[in-house]
């Protein structure tokens, strides 16, 4: 996986994930490709459908996020992190 080192690729987290014994903080996006979006309609993906953000979520994220974990964030980090996935839909041309 490609990871973009890029600031603006990462979220932090109001509510940091506890996994274990530790804490994440922050989370990385990285850009989606074709087979990471399988499953996923572009048009529900583009409108923030939480389902939808909940499935592709695990697929984008370092440290790779479960689909439990994202179903808990709470809405400010969903938002932050859909943001993040949303920005990668659009062309470059666009920007």
């Amino acid at each position: 996986m490609e990871l973009n080192a890029s600031p603006e690729n990462t979220v932090v987290l109001e509510t940091p994930i506890k996994r274990g014994d530790s804490e994440i903080r922050e989370v990385q996006v990285t850009k989606p490709n074709a087979g990471s979006l399988r499953g996923i309609g572009l048009a529900a993906l583009a409108n923030a459908d939480v389902d939808a953000l909940i499935t592709i979520l695990p697929r984008v994220t370092y440290p790779n996020l479960t689909k439990e974990e994202c179903a808990r964030l709470e809405l400010p980090d969903l938002i932050a992190l859909a943001g993040q996935v949303i920005g990668f839909l659009s062309p470059k041309s666009a920007e």
